[in-house]
């Protein structure tokens, strides 16, 4: 019997870095995983991946931030497997640009994805998760929303700072169901939406960090695990921190 055998979760910009990590991770322990994400191309990618280990996976397109469409892949989801367990909201954008360089419609977009999405998915799942016995959400957030950032841009620190206080909130809401709500908040990562930084971004966030590397999408899919099993049902309101020591919280 797997960890997480015959669950049922939709994950949010799972077709790559850390979403993709967490589809992976939970398809292995016996999750259907509704593989979502903007692009289309890399969420069959992963469903395909998932499905060639013989596991459960549904490739959706899905911009987080069109309610519609949130409402869509919810329903598409649950239509396939009658319920929904799990929420992951992992989908997210991450500009460098200077404070001084921010234009209203990139900030827009920025919290319209970030934040704005996180809300639209948790509120259209949240019923189906108050019906699970095993409901849960699990939001990414970023040392940035816990620090304020050091070379993210204030639109995204502002948003993954939301991100921590909105799942305090769910957390009260879905608790009287049984479910969690938690969030976690990695530190550098390398994955692809840190790859085209500055080398020199990198390597002085590299010299930072105790355990001397940048984060990998798995650390954070292995936590991620953890709040979604029976293990982690004691768990929630929480903000984990994965980020290899650079902040001590």
């Amino acid at each position: 019997m797997k960890l997480l055998e015959g669950r049922i979760a939709l994950i949010t910009g799972a077709g790559s870095g850390i979403g993709r990590a967490i589809a992976l991770t939970f398809a292995d322990a016996g999750v259907s995983v509704a593989v979502a994400d903007l692009n289309r191309n890399t969420a069959d990618r992963v469903a395909d991946e998932i499905a060639a280990a013989d596991g459960q996976a549904l490739s959706l397109p899905l911009d987080v931030s069109q309610p519609e469409r949130v409402t869509a892949a919810v329903a598409e989801t649950v239509a396939t497997w009658d319920r929904l367990d799990i929420l992951v909201n992992s989908a997210g954008i991450c500009p460098l640009t200077a404070l001084a360089d921010i234009s209203l419609a990139e900030w827009n977009r920025v919290l319209a994805v970030n934040l704005t999405g996180t809300f639209l998915c948790s509120q259209a799942a949240f019923p189906h998760l108050q019906a699970s016995p095993h409901g849960r959400i699990i939001n990414i957030s970023s040392l940035a929303g816990r620090t304020g950032g050091v070379t993210v841009g204030l639109h995204y620190s502002t948003s993954k700072g939301g991100v921590i206080s909105m799942t305090k909130a769910l957390a009260r809401m879905l608790a009287p169901s049984g479910g969690t709500a938690n969030c976690i908040a990695p530190g550098p990562l390398d994955t692809p939406m840190t790859a085209d930084w500055p080398p020199e971004n990198r390597e002085m966030l590299r010299q930072q960090i105790p355990l001397g590397r940048l984060g990998r999408a798995e650390d954070v899919a292995a936590t991620a695990l953890h709040l979604a099993s029976d293990a982690g049902a004691f768990i929630t309101g929480a903000t984990l921190d994965v980020n290899g020591g650079i902040a001590m919280l």
